[in-house]
């Protein structure tokens, strides 16, 4: 059994933060310690058993604190059980199929030999940060398309695979 979870993640609006707490909940339910953490503010993952990662998705990329967390500690979560998610489509395309990681979370989960990834709807509401992201809400397309059940029962998953090893 893991003794300790990370459950560390890259945003900007906070919106992949809720996600990762989300997850860090449903962890805690299941009996393990966890920890959710911005993935700038980790200075090590030798204290962990297992880490989830997850980054918002810009513009087809992972959020650069995501990617730059697993290429600073490549070499130990190698040796650990290792999940990733992504949230970001603004609309019900997350719920309604699975959706691939993109490139760069595909060559991570190749490289860390990670045991799933999973794609969830992203939240984009009024008062977000960056240029990009305002005109996106005055062409409408903002919302909120994380499904939080979904969010949940792939983190039971996470957990009673722990919990058996």
């Amino acid at each position: 059994m893991a003794d300790k979870v990370l459950v560390t993640y890259g945003t900007t609006n906070g919106s992949t933060a809720e996600i990762a707490e989300a997850v860090a909940d449903v962890l805690r339910k299941g009996g393990l310690s966890v920890e959710a953490r911005p993935a700038r503010d980790v200075a090590s993952v030798a204290p962990y058993d297992a880490v989830v990662v997850g980054g918002g998705l810009y513009a087809g990329r992972w959020h650069k604190d995501a990617r730059r967390f697993v290429r600073r500690h490549r070499r130990t979560l190698a040796g650990r059980p290792v999940w990733l998610f992504s949230s970001g489509p603004l609309d019900p395309s997350a719920s309604e199929r699975d959706i691939p990681p993109v490139r760069g979370v595909r060559r991570a989960m190749t490289g860390l030999d990670a045991r799933e990834h999973i794609t969830f709807g992203g939240c984009l509401e009024e008062g977000a940060k960056g240029r990009v992201a305002r005109m996106i809400l005055r062409s409408g397309k903002g919302g909120d398309y994380r499904d939080f059940a979904a969010i949940e029962t792939w983190a039971d998953g996470i957990a009673r695979e722990l919990n058996r090893s």
